[in-house]
């Protein structure tokens, strides 16, 4: 349950500020993303690796703990807001995509914190409009 929070605040905590351009198209973010969390205080494990989908904003958890729901969003901009539950547990995280490569700050409620780092694990495709 600890590692599912974790990915909880995986999810929701991106938050290193990283500077995209304020004309980023909305969908650059769009593509599978490896995301590493490490846990700086509290009770969770030292880390944790997932990968989640980002499309059209949005984004979804693609394999990490059985149960685990994410919700959250990617603005044009880069900046990510997710929350993170299972079961009775639930973490939030932020942060900021930029290009290839993202980061920023998780937590579990008083449980456990720490930061993430993402990289993009496929290449972007081309979207029919």
């Amino acid at each position: 349950m600890i590692k599912s929070l974790a990915l909880a605040a995986l999810a929701t905590g991106l938050s290193l500020p990283i500077h995209a351009p304020a004309s980023a198209e909305p969908d650059a973010h769009n593509g599978t993303w490896s995301v590493e969390l490490v846990t700086e205080s509290g009770l969770c494990n030292a880390r944790y690796s997932y990968a989640l989908a980002i499309r059209e904003g949005q984004v979804q958890l693609v394999s990490g703990s059985a149960g685990a729901r994410v919700n959250g969003h990617v603005g044009a901009d880069g900046t990510v807001g997710l929350t993170v539950s299972n079961g009775t547990a639930s973490g939030t995280g932020t942060g900021r995509l930029q290009a290839g490569t993202g980061a920023g700050t998780w937590r579990v409620s008083s449980l456990c914190s720490g930061h993430w780092t993402a990289r993009r694990s496929d290449t972007r495709t081309a979207q029919a409009e």
